[in-house]
């Protein structure tokens, strides 16, 4: 007889969340660099309690955190944050409607004057509570998907969740809140972005974020799950034909922060931007996180140990924002900081090493960033390509990391050739892809002596 007991067993559980990180001590004065920048969008983590297990979670979300913050105390918040003149807030979790208040305080982000927009995974985003978003003022919905139905199931962890998330672009839609999707590309996923698109596209969605599954949270436990550095590659020149596909059919393409740096598709990416390519970080400069408990961050995806500079039962936001060293660290940052390759980049005044979360999560230290589509086309032309191999494991808890090094290795020889071709025509997969995509397992490991970058 069957275990009724097994499934349940199978799902990755959530771990208990430490209290918050109280009482972080403030700088004397904010400087005037510190007052000159403001977070222009905001995202909260409003609870951690979630109706999914997701296998690439970064925060592990499962379980409300121990002191997410009341009603009152999320209300005061938002008043904080629209007296820094934050013009955005994108609720998130977990799962934000699992709050009994998360109209209440989205209401208030809208009658103060800000946008309110929201991240869900959708399984339980019924017609009801589609039009309680409708009501409370949400002006759009981004509903994560993974992949086609079978592996967006088994990374959600949940059967059947790809029609339920699905259903919720449809309730959200007849309620009158504009669509969207996020997608973050994972080997497992990877070879069906451009079937999913498409259907996404077909069910309505104004626009789409891809971002990479990078080892944070739960996803640090499955480095199967995660791209070598090399495979940017094939990603990149794939997301080139779902971002013209999409200037086609008029959809948004906005591809995260970790997408792309400096390889030849960051003006078709990133045209809109007033640079018209990647910049460096925004955390801390342009970006703020918050945790359920009232924990602020430079950027909700960075590990909280090392990046949380205060709490709003302690401290303001504004005197967070201008006065933690935790939350400044972009601010200062110089080319002096970065190591590796992108210490000596063409590019690192601008880039200095592009996204934080990726570094660190990666290394344990921020300035250096394996999955650059411009380093890896300089490796290529050498004939070398860069992986990963993880030396250290996460440590079970919300936005966790594990460590990896980076090391080179010379492309196999009859590899490099069709790797070459595929750089040059922006076209095709390696055979690698194909592998992954069939459950193919990468146990590698590095050689004695390999070369670090």
């Amino acid at each position: 007889m069957a275990d009724p007991h097994a499934r349940a067993r199978s799902l990755p559980l959530a771990p208990v969340a430490e209290p918050a990180l109280r009482q972080r001590p403030l700088d004397d004065v904010a400087r005037p660099v510190d007052r000159a920048w403001r977070p222009i969008y905001v995202v909260w983590e409003f609870t951690l309690r979630c109706d999914l297990a997701c296998r690439h979670c970064g925060s592990r979300a499962g379980r409300a955190r121990p002191d997410e913050l009341s009603t009152e105390e999320a209300l005061d918040v938002v008043r904080q944050l629209a007296a820094l003149g934050v013009p955005e807030v994108t609720l998130i979790g977990g799962e934000a409607y699992l709050r009994e208040d998360w109209t209440t305080v989205g209401r208030a982000i809208r009658d103060a004057g800000m946008e309110l927009t929201m991240v869900t995974g959708g399984r339980g985003m019924t017609a009801e509570r589609a039009r309680q978003a409708a009501q409370a003022g949400f002006q759009s919905a981004s509903v994560s998907f993974e992949g086609l139905e079978a592996t967006h199931d088994r990374l959600r962890g949940i059967p059947g969740t790809f029609k339920s998330a699905m259903g919720a672009l449809k309730n959200l839609q007849d309620a009158g809140v504009p669509v969207s999707a996020n997608t973050q590309i994972s080997r497992a996923g990877a070879l069906e972005i451009e079937a999913l698109t498409e259907v996404l596209m077909d069910a309505g969605i104004h626009s789409w974020q891809p971002s990479l599954t990078v080892p944070l949270g739960r996803a640090a436990d499955l480095p199967e799950l995660i791209l070598e550095p090399f495979q940017v590659l094939d990603v990149l020149p794939m997301l080139a034909r779902v971002a013209r596909r999409m200037r086609e059919r008029k959809v948004r393409f906005w591809p995260g922060n970790d997408v792309g740096y400096f390889g030849p598709y960051e003006t078709l990416f990133r045209g809109m931007l007033p640079r018209g390519h990647m910049a460096s970080c925004g955390a801390g400069r342009a970006i703020l996180g918050i945790e359920a408990n009232g924990d602020l961050k430079g950027c909700l995806s960075l590990p909280s140990k090392a990046y949380v500079g205060g709490n709003v039962r302690d401290h303001s936001v504004q005197d967070i924002w201008e006065r933690t060293r935790a939350l400044r660290f972009t601010r200062d940052r110089t080319t002096e900081d970065l190591w590796g390759y992108c210490r000596e980049c063409y590019y690192s005044d601008v880039c200095r090493s592009g996204c934080s979360m990726t570094c660190h999560v990666l290394a344990g230290r921020t300035g250096n960033n394996p999955f650059c589509h411009h380093r890896a086309l300089e490796y290529l032309r050498e004939g070398l390509r860069e992986r990963l191999q993880r030396v250290a494991p996460a440590s079970n808890e919300p936005f966790d990391h594990a460590r990896f090094e980076s090391y080179l290795e010379p492309w196999p020889e009859d590899e490099l050739a069709q790797a070459r071709a595929v750089a040059a025509s922006g076209e095709g997969w390696l055979d690698y892809t194909t592998r992954a995509q069939e459950g193919y397992t990468d146990t590698h490991e590095a050689p004695d002596g390999a070369a670090g970058s």
